[in-house]
């Protein structure tokens, strides 16, 4: 794959218009010969929708080709799941597809990016899709931002996310949690703790900030607990929580006569990764 490919948007990869060109021409294909992408980063679909789309092209027909690469005698799709999905329960026997050659290092960049351009993944969906660019196709965080077009803060930060529990990853599915209440929760080291929050903002119906005041309140709680058995001078209780609150993460600072220690937490490589870039611009 040429690597001037890489990183240049959807329109690199896909033409401007439909019209046969070398490498690409649009065809009338049979759908019990396309089979789905295996790179498909989306997971869910939501049937209403699809349904609205199916009596569209009931009515109208399929306006915009999906994308295909040709494997042997059947067809893999790379762009248009949604299209494809419609025109089976509208009854089509087949659709106009535009034929591409393609590596499988493309096709889930283009499945990403087709996605994300129309806004069609949940936070969730985003952050594996970037993580399967960089576990399976080996993209550093710098090479998967360059691909799909985003700052490399906005990969690491969306990362982040994996590194939430189950039960909280599908409440940031089903849009019970905010992204903004995520990053709130990440900053919590106690994962039962953490999961308790995140029940509590659901029952709730906490907003962000609510969730960002009932965390401090209760840290103020522990520290104040901690202070029972060992005191910490206010100094180096405030110098904790502006730590913290920089690195969004839990930091405990020791001191005695001038020497002491500073632990930060992580809990994944690429939580590891965020906060060295962080901690270098500070």
């Amino acid at each position: 794959m040429s690597t001037q490919r890489l990183g240049r948007g959807l329109r690199a990869l896909i033409p401007e218009t439909e019209p046969e060109r070398p490498g690409g021409e649009v065809q009338q294909i049979a759908l019990e010969l396309i089979e789905p992408n295996p790179y498909q980063p989306r997971e869910h679909f939501d049937e209403e929708k699809l349904q609205e789309l199916a009596q569209s092209i009931a009515e109208l027909g399929l306006l915009e080709p999906v994308l295909v690469r040709r494997t042997g005698r059947t067809y893999q799709l790379v762009a248009g799941e949604r299209r494809v999905r419609a025109a089976r329960l509208a009854g089509l026997s087949e659709v106009p597809a535009l034929v591409r050659d393609f590596e499988d290092q493309e096709v889930m960049q283009v499945a990403l990016i087709e996605n994300l351009q129309r806004e069609d993944l949940n936070p969730i969906e985003e952050a594996q899709g970037y993580q399967r660019l960089i576990e399976e196709f080996g993209f550093t965080q710098t090479q998967a931002a360059k691909a799909v077009g985003k700052k490399r803060s906005t990969i690491a930060n969306a990362l982040r996310l994996l590194s939430l529990d189950e039960t909280e990853r599908q409440m940031v599915r089903d849009g019970l949690l905010s992204v903004g209440h995520a990053k709130v929760l990440l900053g919590v080291a106690n994962k039962k703790k953490r999961t308790e929050l995140a029940k509590r903002v659901v029952a709730e119906g906490l907003s962000v900030r609510q969730l960002e005041e009932l965390v401090n309140s209760e840290r103020s709680v522990s520290r104040r607990s901690r202070r029972g058995a060992k005191a910490k001078s206010p100094e180096l209780v405030q110098l904790e929580e502006e730590l913290q609150r920089r690195l969004g993460t839990k930091v405990s600072v020791t001191y005695r006569k001038g020497a002491g220690r500073i632990s930060i937490e992580y809990y994944s490589d690429e939580e590891l990764e965020r906060l060295l870039e962080l901690i270098g611009r500070i």
